[in-house]
């Protein structure tokens, strides 16, 4: 169906919209699941940290919260927040560009969506190698 790109206060300059929509439409089809309505929600750290305390109970700044809201198993529908100012810190700490760890967070969350943990060793090599194959993916 359809992906949104929203702000919340926070101004980022998304390039090539379109394609980066298709690029995640793509990723969700190769995992053999259709696509409902998929909304990403780019803010600030100060924005995710209420989030992250007020629905999970977790004191800690994150780069991003995924929210599932599928009605069946293999739509993927839901609402991914993605902290700006974490995806730029973590871009100078890996060394790699602002758009490529943003990429890498919003495929993450996709990923997430689509069943993939990361929580256990063998799940973050996994989630790791699934974000990989697909960032390759990008035109």
């Amino acid at each position: 169906m359809a992906i949104h790109l929203f702000e919340e206060n926070i101004s980022i300059k998304i390039k090539n919209k379109l394609k980066l929509k298709n690029w995640i439409k793509a990723t969700i089809l190769a995992e053999k699941k259709t696509l409902g309505e998929l909304n990403y929600v780019f803010c600030s750290d100060e924005y995710l940290h209420e989030m992250n305390v007020e629905y999970l109970q977790h004191d800690t700044l994150t780069d991003i919260i995924t929210f599932d809201n599928s009605n069946t198993k293999n739509e993927i529908t839901g609402d991914i927040f993605i902290s700006v100012d974490r995806v730029i810190d973590n871009a100078a700490k890996f060394k790699v560009s602002i758009e490529d760890e943003l990429h890498r967070v919003m495929v993450h969350g996709v990923l997430h969506l689509i069943g993939y943990k990361d929580k256990k060793k063998e799940e973050k090599e996994t989630m790791r190698f699934k974000e990989n194959f697909y960032l390759n993916k990008r035109d």
